[in-house]
């Protein structure tokens, strides 16, 4: 691919930015892109896992250590409640930051200079890291809610 740009502006004009060549070093190129972008999304998908469950679990560890015979009072007992709040929402935030980036890129690669080069399709391919995203998203909101509502 070749780069010929026009300023217009601030922005580039979107009919003369690329000169896409069709043969197969950009074809297998912009599979490699779309390949990353689902990497990058299951990546995303990976962390906010791990923030929510992590979150999720502190919240649930204390109140079950601070219901165990013989163990006093924590220094800050609503301490790890904000702290498990606050993963999740990271989480959950981080998720959503993850899909809307996916989504600016995914319509990016399908945008019609790009066409030539990006396969038969008509539109593009979902696979199904997004709707799994999406779920996730769901789970956390619904963890959040449940910690930021039960009362101590």
């Amino acid at each position: 691919m070749t780069r010929r740009a026009v300023r217009i502006g601030d922005e580039y004009s979107s009919t003369t930015r690329w000169q896409v060549t069709p043969n197969a070093e950009t074809h297998f190129s912009w599979l490699r892109t779309r390949m990353s972008l689902e990497r990058t999304l299951m990546s995303g998908v990976r962390t906010a896992t791990a923030l929510i469950a992590f979150g999720f679990a502190i919240v649930q560890f204390v109140e079950r250590l601070n219901a165990t015979a013989g163990v006093g009072p924590g220094l800050r007992p609503e301490a790890p409640r904000y702290i498990g709040l606050g993963l999740i929402a990271a989480g959950v935030a981080g998720l959503m930051v993850a899909l809307w980036e996916y989504q600016w890129v995914l319509h990016y690669l399908w945008r019609p200079e790009f066409r030539a080069v990006a396969g038969p399709e008509e539109a593009p391919w979902q696979t199904p890291i997004a709707a799994i995203a999406l779920l996730l998203a769901l789970i956390g909101v619904f963890a959040f809610g449940e910690v930021l509502l039960r009362l101590p």
